[in-house]
């Protein structure tokens, strides 16, 4: 098999280091020294740290943005201009999540790469998502809007996120979670079966009952 070229390497080596410690603490010299290039080799192919986390998220939400907007365009045409069930919005979402190549164990890896997303102080990842996919997810929220007329639209913002973290909790912790599975309840279970379980307790929680708010 022929060795990977450099820019794959770095890309490879880097998104690897970023999700085990994380944005801050992993270093353009850590980087360089696992993947076996010189600090030239970075600057020459991503020109900054920022470049190299932009790019190393690209890699993944290149092929799901592609592969989403095909989906919503079945749904839509499916369903024909009548609303598409929240069901199978969701449906739609995990299996293109589940259909993007997973060479790497890239799932989980992904996976914990978006909850640093969120965790860490990352403004300039944020504006490189809603500038380069921003349109695709604007698509989903609009859908999920019109699957959800009785919900304020702040408390669907609320939802979403709480979703999208029970969905990133569950997908980054694979391995654990089978291993739990096998060894207390021996269960062989696969990522399309933790998906088919966490469907049901996400889509509830969308269709949850307004929070009521606390008397005087």
């Amino acid at each position: 098999m022929a060795e990977p070229d450099t820019m794959t390497r770095i890309l490879d080596t880097a998104e690897v280091l970023f999700a085990e410690r994380g944005f801050a603490e992993t270093s353009l010299r850590n980087i360089t020294s696992k993947a076996r290039v010189n600090l030239a080799a970075v600057n020459y192919h991503f020109g900054s740290k920022k470049a190299l986390i932009q790019a190393v998220f690209s890699r993944y939400l290149d092929p799901f943005t592609l592969r989403f907007h095909a989906a919503l365009d079945e749904l839509e045409a499916h369903y024909d201009g009548r609303v598409i069930p929240l069901e199978a919005l969701l449906e739609s979402m995990a299996a293109t999540v589940l259909a993007v190549p997973a060479e790497r164990n890239s799932l989980k890896v992904f996976m914990r790469l978006l909850g640093l997303a969120y965790s860490q102080a990352q403004g300039h990842l944020r504006r490189h998502i809603q500038q380069h996919y921003g349109d695709v997810f604007t698509r989903f929220t609009e859908l999920v809007r019109k699957a959800t007329p009785d919900l304020p639209d702040a408390e669907r913002f609320w939802r979403l996120h709480f979703m999208l973290g029970t969905v990133i909790f569950t997908l980054s912790g694979l391995d654990a979670l089978k291993d739990i599975a096998e060894k207390d309840y021996d269960e062989q279970v696969t990522t399309r079966d933790l998906v088919r379980r966490l469907r049901p307790v996400v889509v509830a929680a969308m269709n949850a009952p307004l929070p009521v708010e606390p008397r005087e």
